[in-house]
């Protein structure tokens, strides 16, 4: 025998061999993720829940015009968190964009708010919800509340225009003010 005939090995076709991967169970992502933001979605509507509750109770039991005041915007929180939580839930951006102008409303309304309980303030020297009947009309009668403070004792002092052609009363405190600051 010839020594190419012994070396020779007989050619088999090569096939290509895919590799073989474990076969595991496809766990489906939808119900996961439903659950997920389920759970997300109660949980935000709880919290905005509590904090529209607790607002409520400080608007019903509190007098201070400031307490009531970040009860009441405590309470627009509250709606806030829940638009947003069905805004995510729902996959829209919509309350989300309505929470940006709440949100810019309650600032402008924080500032008007604020003038007129410092004006309430400067009328009547208290944070009490009672100083708002000294600002009523003098037509409107007054509300009945059981609880009512003492009224005010001091007289009220308005402003005067003086009559065309006289000079008014000169103002003693004008003399301690200065010019400039």
């Amino acid at each position: 025998m010839s020594p190419s005939l012994m070396l020779s090995v007989p050619v088999m076709p090569v096939m290509p061999v895919m590799p073989v991967m474990p076969v595991m169970p496809v766990m489906p992502v939808m119900p996961v993720m439903a659950a997920t933001s389920m759970s997300l979605l109660q949980n935000s509507l709880i919290v905005g829940a509590i904090l529209f509750a607790l607002g409520l109770v400080g608007i019903l039991t509190r007098r201070n015009l400031i307490v009531m005041f970040l009860s009441a915007e405590l309470m627009l929180q509250g709606i806030s968190v829940s638009l947003v939580a069905w805004s995510r839930h729902h996959g829209d951006w919509g309350g989300q964009v309505l929470v940006i102008f709440v949100l810019t409303v309650a600032a402008c309304e924080a500032a008007v708010a604020l003038v007129f309980v410092l004006q309430a303030f400067a009328r009547t020297g208290r944070l009490d919800a009672a100083a708002w009947q000294s600002l009523r009309e003098s037509n409107i009668p007054r509300s009945v509340d059981r609880e009512l403070p003492a009224s005010d004792a001091a007289a009220q002092i308005w402003p005067r225009l003086t009559p065309a052609g006289i000079l008014p009363e000169p103002d003693a405190d004008e003399a301690l003010e200065r010019e400039h600051v």
